[in-house]
C-alpha cells in the first residue's frame, strides 16, 4: 500500500467515524428527552408535612431525630451526645464553631489524621440537602467522616428539606463535580445469613439535629 493510499484510507475512516459519532449524539440526545418521566418531580405536601416525613424516614432507619431553633443548636448537640456519653468529636472543617457546645473536646477534620479518625467517639457534620421521601441526607467532602467514627451527627437546616429526589438532583446541579455522600440511616447490611448488622460501612449511630 502506497503512503497515498495510506492517507486515503485514513481520511475516509476519519470521515466516517465523525459522521457516526455525530449520528450518535444526536441519537443520545433523541433517547434521553424521551425517556418517559411519570415519576413525581416536584413537592406535593405542605412543608409541615415534608418536615414530618423526613423525621419518620429516619427514625424508620432507626436514626435518632433532635428539633431545635436556630439558637438552640448547641444545646441540642449537647444533649444528643450525651445520650451516648459522648464527650469528644472530629468536626467537619466548614461547620459553624457557634454551634459546638460548651465543654465538648474537638478537632477539625483537616488537622485529624486516618488513625485519629479511627479512634473518635464521633463525627459532627453539615449537610447539603436532605430528601423526604427516602430519609436521604446529602453531604459534601465528608467521606471520611462518614466511614470511620462509630457516631454521626448532622445538623440539617428545615430548608434543605426538599419531598423528592429530583428536587435534591436540581439543587446539586452546582456540585455535580464534586465529592458527595449519601447516608440514609446508619450503615447496616444484611448480606450476612439475612441478619441485619451495624456499622459495617460507617457509622453504627446517626443523629439528626432538624433546625
Amino acid at each position: 500500500m502506497t503512503e497515498t493510499t495510506s492517507a486515503a484510507r485514513s481520511a475516509i475512516f476519519d470521515r466516517i467515524q465523525k459522521a457516526n459519532s455525530s449520528v450518535q449524539a444526536r441519537s443520545q440526545v433523541a433517547d434521553y428527552a424521551a425517556i418517559s418521566r411519570e415519576y413525581q418531580q416536584s413537592a406535593s405536601k405542605h412543608r409541615a408535612a415534608i418536615l414530618e416525613t423526613f423525621a419518620e424516614r429516619l427514625r424508620e432507619y432507626d436514626a435518632r431525630v433532635h428539633q431545635a431553633s436556630s439558637m438552640t443548636v448547641a444545646e441540642a448537640i449537647r444533649i444528643a451526645l450525651a445520650e451516648h456519653g459522648q464527650h469528644s468529636a472530629l468536626v467537619a472543617n466548614a461547620f459553624p464553631k457557634e454551634w459546638l457546645p460548651d465543654g465538648l473536646s474537638w478537632r477539625a477534620e483537616a488537622d485529624a489524621e486516618v488513625d485519629a479518625m479511627d479512634k473518635a467517639e464521633g463525627a459532627i457534620v453539615t449537610c447539603k440537602v436532605a430528601i423526604a421521601h427516602t430519609g436521604t441526607i446529602v453531604l459534601k467532602d465528608a467521606r471520611k467522616l462518614t466511614l470511620l467514627p462509630d457516631r454521626l451527627l448532622c445538623v440539617v437546616r428545615e430548608d434543605q428539606v426538599v419531598e423528592t429526589v429530583p428536587e435534591a438532583f436540581a439543587r446539586l446541579q452546582s456540585l455535580a463535580t464534586d465529592a458527595l455522600t449519601f447516608v440514609s440511616g446508619p450503615s447496616a447490611t444484611a448480606d450476612i445469613e439475612m441478619t441485619r448488622i451495624r456499622g459495617v460501612h460507617g457509622p453504627r449511630f446517626l443523629d439528626v439535629v432538624l433546625v
